[in-house]
């Protein structure tokens, strides 16, 4: 536990203080609520909004046609974070014209504690978009209806094996992190000890509202 109280010593209290900023979305028709808070990493930047129980994290990232984060008013096209459109494809369709920039989601819930597997939804290239508005007083408001490429991870059995008691220490301990600072913490199962399975689904996140301070 000695990285771990080391971990919580460098996080500000500023992070781990509750905010003002509210999310409000319906998965797959169950409501979801939380608290959101912005990630900030040079011109990068992204939102993120997570929960304890089951843990879960909505992830929203927007930005202009270079990659530059951005947070103006208008209309965002939403894309795979893994494949966006290329710039044969943004001159030809006009997205200068049509969209003020890019946005991507992901969402990511635990379907067995703890962080044994996990639900994975992706934004695609699907023509869908998200709303931005930008009063000027701060805050910004994210306005979103998604259907999410839904696929389904499990933690490999040489993984857990291989990793033990460790392993599990690590997860519990990001799972605290996360839980104390509103921060999604090593959640996402890419490259950690995870495969993929073949099932897929759609994850519909509707009637979606991020209200948001901006830094």
């Amino acid at each position: 536990m000695k990285f771990f109280t080391f971990i919580l010593c460098l996080i500000p209290a500023a992070l781990i203080a509750q905010n003002e900023n509210t999310l409000t979305v319906k998965v797959n028709g169950t409501e979801f609520q939380t608290q959101p808070r912005q990630v900030n990493m040079g011109s990068y930047a992204y939102f993120t909004a997570n929960d304890p129980k089951p843990e879960t994290m909505l992830r929203i990232w927007l930005g202009d046609f270079k990659g530059t984060a951005i947070t103006e008013s208008g209309t965002y096209l939403v894309i795979d974070a893994e494949n966006p459109p290329s710039d044969k494809e943004i001159k030809a369709e006009e997205f200068y014209e049509k969209f003020k920039g890019y946005a991507a989601v992901r969402y990511v819930t635990e379907t067995k504690s703890p962080r044994m597997s996990y639900h994975v939804g992706d934004s695609g290239n699907n023509g869908e978009t998200i709303e931005v508005k930008n009063s000027g007083d701060g805050y910004i408001e994210i306005i979103f209806d998604l259907n999410l490429n839904g696929t389904h991870w499990k933690e490999r059995k040489s993984a857990t094996v291989v990793g033990g008691l460790g392993r599990l220490q690590n997860k519990m301990e990001s799972k605290i992190i996360s839980k104390s600072t509103g921060y999604d913490w090593n959640i996402d199962p890419e490259g950690n000890g995870y495969r993929k399975l073949n099932e897929t689904d759609t994850i519909k996140l509707t009637e979606g509202s991020m209200k948001i301070k901006i830094n």
